[in-house]
């Protein structure tokens, strides 16, 4: 299943080695002006190529619109947009097929697929299908910021090493604005000499590194969501695990909350100008499902890079032995820092779905 979505739905495709990969959204409002250079702004944040704590890979990501605008505007019809691969090299995954990497989708897929999935570079499963979920997300937040709504993320950690954390009742618009447009985006960018250290240190070794990032919605209004299975909570996870390499999320004090008694883990309600607001955001900006007011803050996990080039043990599926592989080709050391503009598309195609259901757009 590569669609997601029930009021702005979003239809995935390509595989990383392919011709190229794109996406179709379905249902966008027509009438809204585009400003092209803001969505080039945010491919580029996720480009590969850019930062030596990314994949030597070097791809523009320069997206070609197909349908659904017109002179820069959405037209009403369905949006879609391709992304041409011009950087592979496919002979680096030949032995792939009957060795499947450690942590990687080669063997399940296998499986699934009966042996008929794309190896090449991870083939449907790979991060570069990140790309044009970044796409899809530069056009919705974009409709989003009109609407007063603004999104942003920050590497919350790589490692042990630890960025600050958001306030939780005043994230200032001059922070979400530079975190919004940052490659390498932290609160307190003193940690970037530290983490860029790890990860370099990891890549030296023939490793790889993972993290969290924490992200947060500012403006949402109150009132968004629903209870039991449609809640913010469940929408934004929902998209955010078809993210590659996620593997956790929590919403405002998370698991942390659970070592609180419920006298501190609470969030005392009062009076600001009429406006009613709380003392502090364990909450997370969501009650039962709905928004509150307040920011929505989540963090999320990002395990790391599973493919590294010192030699690991694998399977033989033709012979069924066991084996070895030394894993080639161009990787991460670290998927973090390329993740955050994911997380945060992600986020706002979600949030766009969910003030969509209840008209709030």
């Amino acid at each position: 299943m590569s669609s997601w979505g029930n009021n702005i739905k979003i239809s995935i495709f390509g595989e990383s080695h392919g011709n190229g990969i794109g996406v179709v959204i379905d249902g966008l409002p027509s009438g809204e002006r585009l400003n092209l250079d803001e969505i080039y702004l945010q491919m580029s944040r996720r480009a590969p190529g850019n930062d030596k704590a990314a994949t030597p890979r070097l791809e523009k990501d320069m997206p070609e619109m197909l349908s659904g605008m017109l002179n820069d505007t959405t037209t009403g019809a369905p949006l879609c947009a391709v992304i041409k691969n011009t950087n592979i090299r496919s002979q680096d995954y030949g032995n792939m097929l009957k060795h499947p990497r450690p942590s990687h989708a080669d063997y399940t897929g296998y499986v699934r697929y009966n042996g008929f999935n794309d190896i090449r570079g991870g083939g449907h499963f790979s991060g570069r299908l990140t790309a044009p979920l970044v796409f899809a997300g530069a056009v919705c937040r974009q409709i989003l910021e009109k609407k007063g709504i603004k999104i942003a993320a920050h590497i919350s950690s790589i490692g042990n090493i630890e960025d600050e954390m958001f306030n939780g009742t005043d994230i200032s618009d001059e922070l979400m604005e530079r975190l919004s447009k940052a490659t390498f985006g932290l609160i307190d960018q003193s940690c970037e000499y530290k983490m860029r250290s790890l990860i370099e240190e990891c890549r030296m070794s023939q490793d790889s590194i993972g993290g969290t990032i924490e992200c947060a919605v500012v403006g949402m209004p109150v009132g968004a969501g629903s209870p039991m299975f449609n809640g913010i909570e469940n929408v934004i996870s929902s998209i955010i695990f078809g993210i590659p390499a996620v593997k956790g999320i929590e919403f405002g004090s998370g698991f942390e909350g659970t070592k609180l008694r419920g006298s501190q883990n609470n969030d005392e309600f009062y009076y600001d100008s009429g406006v009613v607001r709380t003392r502090t955001n364990n909450h997370g900006g969501i009650l039962g499902g709905i928004s509150s007011g307040m920011p929505i803050i989540f963090r999320t996990a990002i395990k790391p890079t599973p493919s590294i080039s010192m030699k690991q043990r694998t399977v033989d599926l033709d012979s069924k032995t066991n084996s070895e592989i030394e894993i080639q080709g161009r990787h991460d050391p670290c998927i973090v820092v390329r993740a955050v503009p994911v997380i945060e598309s992600a986020t706002a195609v979600a949030i766009i779905n969910i003030l969509s259901e209840v008209h709030k757009l």
